[in-house]
């Protein structure tokens, strides 16, 4: 009788156990994994603000969107990251539809200034800041060209001026880059838009692997006018002190929406979550000028450092659509008119 009260006892005691375990939860992550979209210098400053508040390790690889996308993808069956951060939400909205991301509704989404444009209706990415498309143009090569001006239209980018003389991502790899076809097919149509993007294509000295590096070559005089979000030109001018001008197609241009989505299948959900909460918040979104980022939150409380970057004429650009026809687009510009071998880096 004894053996059977001792053996009930332990039973009990076992019981306990496994309700308390259940009620703690598993243990809090320490790290969490980031694959993060924008220019290194934000990465790694957002990387340590989020490490000062929360205590958590972030290890973080920068890539442009068109590879992170293909990263996540060739890791689906054992993903190495917990959250993708930046990059335009038509990638988020394609990844999406390719089973990429988890669903979650942050507690933090109602800061959202704009909840249709800047959150997804299924909860599998939420908006984290805004930049308009622009043209980088050289200032020491209109000295040395009087004949040219900084462009102002699409049409202006075919002239015989910039044969040659234009860098531009290559769409494969940049969101940026993907940015400006989809801008063109959309103000274009379907037929004339193809047909304007062959020719864009032969004014183009090389296609770069990272959205903004052309603002950076063009600056260092490697071409004349290169096609970049209008925040990374201002980053060149501002912080780089590199000579150029920007100018905006006066019959409209694109522009992004920069997106985060937690990672399917993350090892750190608890921390990717953490980190996704956070990014909803004015204190993080006004972190950007700090680190020479000056795209436009899209919470609230949160004052624009480059108000004038969206007083542009901006298209009404369909991301819907943009996202679900991003990879027949794409596969378009590389099978039928600009491969992407040899990216400029």
């Amino acid at each position: 009788m004894s053996i059977n009260k001792k053996s009930l006892l332990m039973l009990g005691l076992m019981l306990l156990l496994a309700v308390v375990l259940v009620a703690c939860g598993e243990p809090a992550s320490t790290e969490l994994n980031l694959l993060c979209v924008p220019q290194e210098e934000w990465c790694e400053g957002m990387k340590q603000e989020f490490e000062k508040e929360f205590d958590i390790t972030v290890n973080y690889v920068r890539m442009s969107t068109g590879e992170a996308l293909a990263r996540l993808e060739a890791e689906a069956d054992n993903p190495q990251f917990d959250i993708m951060w930046g990059g335009p939400i038509d990638t988020y909205i394609a990844g999406a539809q390719e089973g990429m991301f988890e669903q979650y509704e942050s507690p933090n989404a109602k800061n959202l200034l704009n909840q249709e444009l800047y959150r997804d209706k299924d909860n599998y990415w939420t908006g984290i800041y805004v930049g308009s498309l622009g043209f980088a143009t050289n200032t020491d090569w209109l000295a040395a060209h009087p004949e040219a001006s900084a462009p102002t239209s699409w049409d202006d980018l075919l002239k015989p001026e910039f044969k040659g003389q234009l860098l531009v991502a290559h769409p494969s790899t940049s969101g940026t880059s993907y940015t400006a076809l989809a801008t063109v097919l959309q103000i274009r149509g379907e037929d004339a838009g193809w047909d304007y993007l062959q020719k864009y294509a032969g004014q183009v000295l090389q296609f770069t692997k990272s959205g903004s590096a052309p603002a950076k070559f063009v600056g260092a005089g490697e071409a004349a006018v290169g096609i970049v979000f209008s925040h990374d030109i201002v980053k060149q001018i501002e912080d780089g002190g590199l000579p150029l001008v920007l100018t905006f197609p006066a019959e409209g241009t694109g522009y992004e929406v920069g997106g985060q989505a937690i990672v399917k299948g993350a090892k750190h959900m608890d921390a990717a979550e953490k980190w996704y909460d956070w990014a909803l918040t004015p204190a993080a979104q006004s972190l950007g000028p700090k680190y020479k980022a000056y795209q436009a939150p899209t919470v609230g409380g949160v004052e624009l450092s480059h108000p004038e970057l969206l007083e542009v004429n901006l298209i009404n650009y369909d991301f819907q659509w943009a996202g679900d026809t991003k990879k027949a687009n794409v596969d378009r510009f590389s099978n039928e008119i600009q491969g992407a071998d040899e990216l400029k880096e």
